[in-house]
């Protein structure tokens, strides 16, 4: 029974440190690696392709196309922002792109089409729920957070080498071995006679 709480017990702990590790690495690290942005999906407007709490990574894009879904500026130069797809294509006189936008879950186009210079980008990768704990943490938490997990990661490792050690010395040490020194010379040893010999 023993063993099988201690089996239990690594496991809850390594599927805790694994899921850490891994929400740290898709959402702060390879944004961070990889010159993106981390953005939380804040309406129902794109369900149910990226629901409400989602994590939306979105890095810059040369070539936006019909269908692809960008980070734009509701207003060119402030930080609000929207996550919706491209369903139409124009230019302007000047031969910059605009970009008609809808959200998945809306039935109407946006009033307003984007222009380049609001875009912030395409959507990269998207994690459902992982916003939730985007938004709740700012940049310098997330931060901490990940030099806490990576502290963590390195500690249990040397936890697990060690156990591993100590179960292998334990299953190699001989149990229920009588130690004693075995009896040299004549020492302890019955004095007996040739079969057939008397006593004169």
């Amino acid at each position: 029974m023993r063993r099988v709480l201690t089996f239990v017990g690594r496991a809850v702990a390594t599927a805790v440190i694994i899921v850490g590790a891994a929400a740290l690495l898709v959402g702060v690290l390879v944004p961070r690696l990889a010159g993106a942005t981390p953005y939380t999906v804040q309406s129902a407007s794109m369900a149910p392709t990226y629901p409400l709490g989602t994590l939306v990574v979105v890095r810059p894009s040369d070539s936006i196309a019909l269908g692809d879904v960008i980070t734009y500026q509701l207003a060119s130069g402030r930080p609000e922002v929207a996550t919706h797809r491209v369903v139409g294509l124009g230019f302007t006189h000047d031969g910059e792109p605009q970009y008609t936008t809808r959200g998945d879950a809306n039935p109407v186009s946006d009033r307003s089409t984007v222009s380049s210079v609001q875009v912030r980008g395409e959507v990269w990768y998207a994690v459902p729920y992982l916003g939730y704990v985007s938004a709740a943490a700012t940049g310098e938490q997330r931060q901490a957070a990940a030099v806490g997990v990576a502290v963590l990661l390195v500690v249990y490792a040397g936890w697990q080498v060690i156990r591993a050690r100590q179960e292998r010395q334990q299953r190699t040490r001989p149990e229920g071995r009588d130690t004693r020194p075995e009896p040299s010379g004549t020492e302890g040893r019955r004095s007996e006679r040739p079969e057939g010999v008397g006593a004169a």
